[in-house]
């Protein structure tokens, strides 16, 4: 099994009470999340949002049953998570859906992919 390195997405900007799929597995290759990096974009001094993500199944939708991280951003910080191991996701269609609530958040994705 041969795997790529780093980005595994754009850098996404998800403005307030919006979510988007910001990493989707095409062909049932195997990705592998090991960072996901949230940054608060708004442009307002002392406001501050809110960002969920999610690890959604194919065909399913982000919700409480798949939210995995809940991060509380005040204006323009910058959050890493990086878990102890990967988030792996497997079958074609699965995502990480990333939402913004209150504000403006820009969202970067690294791992690994298997090609």
């Amino acid at each position: 099994m041969a795997l790529t390195r780093g980005r595994l997405s754009n850098v996404t900007a998800i403005a307030g009470a919006a979510n988007a799929n910001v990493v989707t597995v095409a062909n049932n290759k195997k990705v592998y999340v090991k960072s996901i990096a949230i940054h608060d974009g708004g442009a307002a001094t002392g406001t501050a949002c809110t960002a969920y993500v999610y690890v959604v199944p194919n065909g399913g939708s982000a919700g409480n049953a798949n939210r995995m991280f809940n991060v509380a951003l005040t204006a323009k910080e910058t959050v890493l998570i990086e878990p102890a191991y990967p988030i792996i996701l497997e079958d074609t269609g699965d995502t990480i859906n990333v939402a913004a609530i209150g504000g403006t958040i820009n969202v970067l994705v690294n791992g690994d992919k298997e090609v």
